[in-house]
């Protein structure tokens, strides 16, 4: 009796956690520009460390991007274990470096375009009370140091 509800209550909580996380949205850009589609951080409790995905669109009709820079802000502490995914969820070879709060994750097989990326930072540690944390993207395309604005994902910290 006692093993079905420890077995009740570990499900319910499982479920809870993994079907709420939180997202953020951005508008639809169909002018073939970078944009947000999802954001989510798990779990979205006010924990200390946590894992943050970032869903980012690449466009086809722009060229293969070579590098995506993403400022951390001064709240929240990002480890180097980060990982960018396609959309089937298969991990893209890449190389990260850290230049004070900027993370450049660099492609080294320049072919990255008209795809769905979700970048990883596991591992983040961010203070349980306090304003949302804002990151900003930008992305360089292969031929090119203009690091164009991607967008902003805000976060909360409950």
């Amino acid at each position: 009796m006692k093993k079905t509800i420890v077995y009740a209550a570990a499900f319910t909580l499982a479920t809870a956690v993994f079907s709420s996380a939180s997202y953020v949205s951005a508008n639809p850009n169909n002018h073939g520009n970078f944009n947000f589609d999802e954001n989510a951080q798990i779990p979205p409790t006010p924990w200390r460390v946590v894992k943050q995905v970032f869903q980012l669109h690449i466009p086809k009709n722009q060229p293969p991007i070579s590098q995506i820079i993403v400022e951390i802000p001064s709240t929240v502490a990002v480890s180097n274990d980060i990982a960018v995914r396609d959309e089937k969820k298969q991990k893209i070879n890449i190389n990260i470096s850290v230049d004070g709060k900027r993370i450049i994750i660099d492609f080294p097989e320049k072919n990255i375009s008209n795809i769905m990326l979700f970048v990883e930072f596991n591992k983040v540690k961010q203070p349980t009370f306090g304003s949302a944390s804002v990151y900003s993207f930008f992305a360089k395309v292969v031929g090119s140091d203009v690091e164009i604005p991607v967008g902003k994902a805000r976060l909360s910290t409950l």
